[in-house]
């Protein structure tokens, strides 16, 4: 859509309403995968998005994979599943208890981290699921600057804080559903409530925040990392180092962030009204990427592959009519964007796409 903003992404939404139970499921199971690999994926976990869409529809393990990597994946889906069903309880207000919840649920239990010091001695400490922070955390930026979050001590009164802000600026509707979702996100941020496991949590409470006001929930990709942090980044310029104005920031301080969200929340809405009205045969889409093959070639070899998952080079040419050669160098295509891959147990073939 040309020009797009918000304003225009919800009317195109809206205009599709009410969702097929068809378009309701195909929505879901594509949300459900993106959300849960591009929000670990941004902290790290390693799981790729194809071993990501198995374990989670599927609950199949494939491939390589680092038992950590797969268990937090897991937590992470039980944790959006959560989030949920809360934001469907409208009339109960936000509490503490339930983003500690949250927390508890991503992180399943306390574990140790070791970290090696200079001259080679190694400390040691615990991360707490579900409970605030004991020891001070910081983020060295991107610019090699040390960035401090809100002290163990200040942090159960910043909650409280921002969780009463927000029970009643939804209360009294001045902000927007967007600006509400945000400026939680940014106040959330600086205070860093949690030893680990912030960003996963934030990016939780934003959905759940969109959720209550009735707005389709988003993905921050990883991709897009750096215009993410980047955008917190030029906020924190304007709100200054100190925890406390961190985390009682008014929306007009956070502009950067502001026009950021306001981008994503467009983009992600309208590849939502995509993904949902626009059907062509060589239309696909991967991570929130919209695919469009330009000749049916590929579209004949996925199909192929998805009715016949152990197809050999040989059958496809048969299946589809398409040369060796041909099927051959599109498949090397599809291999090389992580599209499609071929289990080495069975030989079977495994598409990531969706239509």
């Amino acid at each position: 859509m040309k020009y797009l903003n918000i304003k225009k992404a919800l009317e195109a939404w809206q205009n599709i309403q009410p969702l097929s139970e068809k378009d309701r499921v195909r929505l879901s199971r594509r949300f459900t995968v993106d959300f849960n690999y591009n929000s670990n994926h941004i902290e790290g976990n390693t799981l790729t998005y194809g071993q990501t869409e198995i374990l989670l529809l599927f609950g199949k393990v494939i491939g390589e994979a680092d038992v950590r990597d797969v268990e937090e994946m897991t937590a992470s889906n039980v944790g959006l599943r959560m989030m949920m069903e809360e934001a469907t309880m409208k009339d109960i207000p936000l509490t503490q208890n339930f983003i500690r919840t949250l927390h508890k649920t991503l992180l399943r239990e306390d574990y140790t981290v070791y970290r090696n010091l200079p001259g080679g001695m190694q400390t040691s400490y615990v991360i707490h699921a579900g409970q605030y922070k004991t020891r001070p955390n910081s983020v060295i930026t991107r610019y090699g600057d040390r960035f401090e979050y809100a002290t163990p001590e200040e942090t159960p009164g910043f909650m409280s804080d921002l969780v009463d802000w927000y029970n009643m600026a939804e209360r009294e509707g001045k902000l927007s559903p967007v600006e509400l979702a945000a400026l939680f996100h940014y106040r959330y941020i600086r205070i860093h409530p949690f030893e680990d496991g912030n960003g996963r949590i934030a990016r939780l409470m934003v959905n759940y925040i969109l959720t209550r006001h009735n707005y389709p929930m988003i993905v921050v990709r990883s991709r897009e990392k750096s215009k993410y942090l980047e955008a917190l980044h030029q906020s924190d310029l304007v709100v200054g180092p100190m925890p406390s104005d961190g985390a009682h920031a008014d929306i007009k301080d956070i502009r950067p962030f502001m026009k950021y969200f306001n981008k994503l929340i467009a983009t992600e809405v309208y590849n939502d009204v995509l993904f949902i009205s626009e059907r062509n045969d060589n239309i696909w889409w991967y991570d929130g990427e919209q695919i469009k093959f330009r000749t049916p070639n590929y579209t004949k070899i996925l199909n192929a592959m998805e009715t016949q998952p152990t197809l050999t080079l040989a059958d496809m040419q048969k299946e589809t009519g398409i040369s060796i050669t041909a099927v051959q160098k599109l498949l090397d295509q599809l291999i090389s964007k992580k599209y499609v891959e071929r289990s080495e147990k069975d030989g079977s073939w495994r598409v990531f796409l969706t239509q």
